[in-house]
């Protein structure tokens, strides 16, 4: 009898010990937040399809240039598999909003040349990170 009372609180403490430690590695993972003052976000589009491919694209002007910030960007935007997800870095010479499309171009031709990097996760999960606008 005693035993089994020994055996339940030690099973009781290590699901215990076991929730918590999900429950803080949960709550402590890092947020948008870690991109406060590095962009400022002109425009977004995302069709209405929920049964198909899910096209999400973004428009971001850049106020930090650092390439490893806007990779870790666009893996922390929004992706559904077998949606395409595009963040466009526009440089400081923008600060308007842009309007943009789902199909290629996604913006007028004349922006281009602002655009510092693309951030692509392709319908399969593909990353690709090209400077400045995709050829």
């Amino acid at each position: 009898m005693k035993s089994s009372k020994i055996i339940f609180w030690i099973i009781t403490l290590v699901v215990i010990g076991l929730v918590v430690y999900i429950s803080l590695a949960s709550l402590s993972q890092p947020g948008m937040e870690r991109f406060d003052g590095k962009y400022k976000e002109l425009s977004t589009y995302r069709n209405e399809n929920n049964t198909g491919p899910v096209v999400r694209v973004y428009a971001v002007k850049a106020l930090d240039s650092s390439t490893e910030w806007m990779r870790e960007y666009g893996d922390a935007m929004p992706h559904t598999k077998y949606g395409r997800t595009v963040v466009f870095f526009f440089n400081d010479g923008i600060d308007q909003e842009i309007k943009l499309s789902p199909n290629d171009p996604y913006f007028s031709q004349g922006m281009q040349p602002y655009v510092i990097a693309t951030y692509q996760k392709s319908p399969m999960g593909d990353v690709s990170f090209t400077d400045g606008y995709p050829k």
